[in-house]
């Protein structure tokens, strides 16, 4: 089969990979009907993340059933799947408490790389999620979407208490921070405060729900926060970006008592203690667990209460996935979506 390896800083190709197989009962193979590129991958694109050797790429993912492991009895060959980019048991005691990301047994699905035609998903009675029948093609994006970006944002949202009546800040304007906007406009927020300085993303951001654009970064942007919410600060804010500056950005714009999201993967950030214990927030965050909210978000798509697909601005075939990473680096696109 054909699949995305990345070789080293700005160097990814699209070769010939062994197909994946069974190996352990409780696996599954899936031919997979589109996967993307996540914004994550750009810190080993960037060279952020050392690329120590030629390694596959990829962890979103939705298609159809192959093959099973003996062990496998919620999902059956033929179903449309959906899977969250950690593999989970789903049935361990972090699990039940909704923590499916940081399960005992838990397996990152880009450790195989879903940049592919096939994938092998571990553990997957507790990692996928069949669909009620096969969706429309042009159902497929916004399904690929909760496999990551949208089950992301959701957990962005519901760890900064977002609930009906609330102001929320969201920091960062990549997919993450756009499916922070689209969730907390579903849960009710009354205003909607994205941070943005480029003006497709503003655009799309209102186009989820957003009520106001904020441009300022740093200390700058958050007295623009303080501004519209009458000196005061937001009482929900989403952290979608993972660097120092957007995680003191996040607190600084949030109101005494107020909650920080974090789910931007953190690189270099510290958190200063003094500040943060005057500042009387509550901060929580981490690896989405996306298995928990994947049927609640299929059947929002699937009944048409929430369109995430728009986030995918930029559509090519598997072959070409170089050009979809050139693409999200050089911001010319939000998100990329590659058909195998």
């Amino acid at each position: 089969m054909r699949g995305a390896v990345i070789y080293a800083p700005g160097d990814v190709r699209v070769e010939d990979r062994d197909m994946p197989t069974i190996e352990q009962p409780t696996d599954a193979v899936i031919k997979l009907s589109a996967t993307c590129v996540c914004g994550s991958d750009l810190w080993e694109y960037r060279g952020i993340n050392p690329v120590e050797r030629p390694t596959p790429m990829g962890h979103e993912y939705v298609g159809v059933v192959q093959e099973v492991g003996k062990d496998v009895t919620s999902v059956r060959p033929g179903q449309f799947v959906v899977g969250s980019f950690m593999a989970s048991d789903n049935t361990c005691a972090i699990c039940r408490s909704g923590y499916q990301s940081r399960c005992v047994q838990v397996k990152p699905i880009g450790a195989n790389g879903a940049q592919a035609e096939y994938l092998r998903v571990p553990l997957a009675d507790g990692t996928l999620v069949a669909t009620p029948d096969t969706p429309d093609d042009a159902m497929v994006p916004a399904l690929l979407a909760a496999s990551d970006v949208l089950g992301t944002g959701w957990f962005g949202a519901h760890a900064a208490a977002v609930d009906k009546g609330k102001t929320v800040v969201v920091v960062g304007d990549g997919a993450v921070g756009l499916m922070g906007v689209l969730a907390a406009k579903h849960l009710g927020a009354e205003r909607i405060i994205a941070m943005s300085r480029h003006e497709s993303r503003q655009t799309l951001a209102r186009a989820f729900g957003a009520t106001d654009i904020v441009a300022e970064r740093g200390d700058d942007g958050v007295q623009q926060v303080k501004e519209l919410t009458e000196g005061l600060g937001a009482h929900s804010v989403i952290e979608a970006v993972g660097t120092q500056e957007s995680m003191s950005q996040a607190i600084r714009s949030s109101r005494a008592g107020g909650h920080v999201g974090f789910v931007g993967v953190s690189h270099g950030v510290e958190l200063p203690g003094e500040e943060l214990f005057y500042s009387a927030v509550h901060l929580h965050g981490g690896p989405a667990p996306v298995r928990q909210y994947l049927p609640e978000l299929i059947d929002l798509i699937l009944g048409d209460h929430i369109a995430p697909d728009a986030v995918f601005d930029l559509t090519l075939p598997l072959a070409k996935a170089a050009e979809g990473y050139r693409a999200m680096d050089e911001r010319r696109a939000i998100k990329t979506l590659l058909r195998p």
